[in-house]
């Protein structure tokens, strides 16, 4: 059964909180930037105090965002029936989409984890960022420095390798037949061409053992 697609609609076998709301301008190099928080709660209710705590710890990262972007940051809290606590966050971009998750048995250490994975994830990447951002002419995506940390550019020039590649013929068939093939090929995804849109489309194993739907298109 396929429980989650790319549009992050989400079921739920218990009452759950929904809110939506925009933090306060921040400024960045006299600047005004904003991030748009967009917090969903699962099996969770999203009290007052936790969303102050979600847009407290994730507008840090504003600090890296060019003056003048406006980004929305995508929050998913979770409590599972063993009280462990998952935290998703993503943060669509022009040109990439910033995207992390972690899970304690704290709702509040997750939102810190989750917090600097992402910090992390730009300091490491924001060079090459920065340098295909220009090359695609997406102007206001560069990220700007830390200028209270130093950069992680160890990895920052480094190539990504492209050690192997495959051509797919892709067959029209259903997400049903999509997951078979998968599983019999033992694979974590699989591509394939739906056969009533004509579409590409791929299926996916999720860390739950369940399955995932992603389908493309144009926005």
């Amino acid at each position: 059964m396929i429980v989650k697609s790319l549009t992050f609609i989400y079921t739920k076998s218990v009452a759950s909180n929904e809110i939506t709301f925009i933090t306060g301008p921040l400024m960045v190099k006299g600047e005004n930037v904003m991030l748009i928080f967009n917090i969903r709660g699962e099996n969770i209710e999203v009290t007052q105090a936790i969303r102050d705590y979600v847009e407290k710890r994730i507008s840090k990262l504003e600090k890296y965002f060019e003056k003048d972007m406006k980004n929305t940051a995508h929050v998913n809290l979770r409590v599972y029936p063993d009280k462990q606590a998952k935290v998703e966050v993503t943060i669509p971009l022009p040109y990439l989409t910033l995207r992390a998750e972690e899970v304690s048995n704290d709702l509040y250490a997750s939102v810190d984890l989750v917090t600097d994975k992402l910090e992390r994830q730009i300091r490491k990447y924001k060079t090459k960022v920065n340098r295909k951002s220009r090359e695609k002419g997406f102007k206001n995506l560069e990220f700007i420095p830390n200028e209270t940390q130093p950069a992680d550019d160890s990895d920052d020039e480094s190539k990504f390798d492209v050690v192997r590649t495959k051509r797919l013929a892709l067959k029209p068939m259903d997400n049903e037949e999509a997951i078979l093939q998968m599983d019999m090929l033992g694979h974590d995804f699989f591509i394939y061409e739906d056969a009533d849109t004509s579409g590409i489309d791929i299926v996916y194993r999720r860390n739950d053992g369940r399955y995932g739907l992603i389908e493309t298109g144009e926005e």
